[in-house]
């Protein structure tokens, strides 16, 4: 796993955005539906990630002692 998380991190971004160029090479509509797919994808993880930590931090104010 120490070789395998680092080599993920990075392959993982050149693949997407070579696929997107592939993809426009192909159509360029369809590269713009793929972009469209990567940003909504993005801004639920982003969401998710902003309510998990709210809730955290609600939580945590919560249980404090006084």
């Amino acid at each position: 796993m120490r070789i395998a998380k680092p080599l993920l991190l990075s392959t993982t971004p050149v693949g997407v955005v070579w696929g997107v160029v592939e993809a426009y090479r192909f159509h360029p509509w369809l590269a713009l539906l793929m972009v469209l797919l990567l940003s909504v994808i993005s801004a639920f993880i982003l969401h998710t990630v902003k309510v998990i930590r709210r809730e955290q931090s609600h939580s945590a104010s919560v249980n404090q002692p006084d």
